[in-house]
């Protein structure tokens, strides 16, 4: 026999929970198979068998907390696809001497569960791993979600939003029984109970831990987009076809982020017990929201990108994001993060800190607003409300403000960019 254990998944993540079995109790796998997909702080990874053979015992169910280093399921190396294991013919060597009904009863009872799960593999719907993860959690049945994949393949955006109502109505006599505490009055109010996805877990703890660790505060100001909406109107068809992405906004405010650390380093630091640690190197976290909530994968090197390349980044890990397939490695290490509210409509808010970075900017929606051009003349021009948010035990107001203002002045001048060092 073989154990399959939790791998080292990463310097910070010591366990995780499993939220798939890609393989049960009888299958035979390949070394190198996908066994079984655990849930981590961070990400979903998918843990491979390192041997082949078949599969006997799982140590822990769908939903279990497992840790690094612990036996999840073992497997009889000694077995073959489609064949018994080693140990068989030594457990039938006895059977002249025993009774003739003894050995039928056991060929019976084994075969029958496998008759079982092989038609539940059958009937098992075709869906990524998200969707059967949120199902799980939604406790919705997958075979009743109906999608419009060609392959009819269940996607995550499909079980969002499904409204399962008479799978409602069937749980709701379960429901009112077991609480007795409950007052009539909530008796008679709908709910739904969701567990919180280990990722959700731990965005709600450590965004708690920011707030009561760091002094934050927030400063705010506004950015003119008038020359880069007009840039981007000339520019964007060339740059599509010369770069095969488009030239977003993105691209901007990480270029115009990156000059103004340079001048501003304490915004690219943080602190590690009594002491400051200044970043040379300049990887900005871009926080995209995803099915399990918001994730913020970093574009590496920043300072030695073009606007081309940067868009490419943000482009491939905002697809990563969405579909479940970001790596460890592309979440860790960030030194300082972009989060734009504006795309949901955000006109301002007070972005939080991504510990242990002590900077965050925000971006928001652009809106029409009269803005004096001067004493006598208002013009009308597309206007985005930016906020810094920053931890006050290392970046003073000082810097803060004039790491903002030096943001809005990039922006507005879209071409200085291209001589920042």
């Amino acid at each position: 026999m073989a154990e399959i254990k939790v791998p080292e998944l990463a310097e910070s993540i010591t366990e995780g929970t499993v939220a798939q079995w890609l393989k049960q109790p009888g299958d035979f796998v390949n070394k190198g198979d996908y066994v079984v997909e655990l849930e981590t702080d961070k990400v979903n990874v998918e843990i491979i068998s390192e041997y082949s053979g078949v599969i006997k015992d799982l140590g822990a169910q769908e939903g279990d907390t497992v840790q690094v280093g612990e036996t999840i399921a073992t497997v009889d190396t000694e077995a073959t696809e489609g064949g018994a294991s080693a140990e068989a013919p030594a457990e039938k060597a006895p059977q002249a001497t025993e009774p003739p009904a003894a050995p039928k009863e056991p060929v019976t009872n084994e075969a029958k569960p496998q008759t079982e799960e092989e038609q539940e593999k059958k009937q098992r719907p075709i869906a990524s791993p998200a969707a059967r993860k949120m199902a799980r959690e939604k406790g919705i049945d997958l075979s009743q979600v109906p999608t419009a994949d060609p392959l009819g393949r269940v996607r995550a955006q499909d079980v969002s939003g499904y409204n399962p109502q008479a799978a409602k109505q069937e749980s709701k006599p379960a429901a009112a029984s077991p609480a007795p505490a409950a007052s009539p009055a909530q008796d008679s109010k709908p709910v739904e109970r969701v567990r919180m996805s280990r990722r959700r877990q731990t965005i709600a703890n450590r965004l708690v831990e920011v707030q009561q660790n760091a002094a934050m505060l927030t400063t705010f100001n506004e950015v003119d987009m008038t020359n880069v909406m007009n840039l981007r109107k000339r520019r964007k068809d060339k740059f599509f076809e010369e770069n095969d992405v488009k030239l977003g906004f993105m691209s901007f405010f990480t270029k115009a982020v990156v000059a103004a650390l340079k001048k501003n380093p304490l915004l690219n630091a943080e602190i590690q017990g009594d002491e400051l640690v200044l970043k040379k190197f300049y990887d900005i976290g871009i926080a995209v929201s995803a099915i399990e909530g918001l994730v913020v994968p970093v574009v590496r090197d920043a300072d030695r990108k073009n606007f081309a390349e940067i868009e490419g980044d943000i482009m491939d890990l905002a697809d990563k994001a969405r579909n479940n397939k970001l790596s460890l490695n592309d979440l860790q290490g960030g030194t300082f993060t972009i989060t734009n509210g504006g795309v949901f409509g955000s006109l301002l808010s007070t972005p939080i800190l991504n510990g242990p970075q002590v900077g965050i900017l925000g971006m928001h929606s652009i809106q029409m607003r009269p803005v004096a051009i001067d004493a006598e003349k208002m013009e009308n021009r597309p206007m985005m409300y930016i906020a810094l948010s920053y931890d006050h035990r290392i970046v003073d107001g000082k810097e803060a403000v004039t790491f903002l203002k030096r943001v809005k002045e990039l922006v507005e001048d879209p071409e200085s960019l291209l001589f920042e060092a």
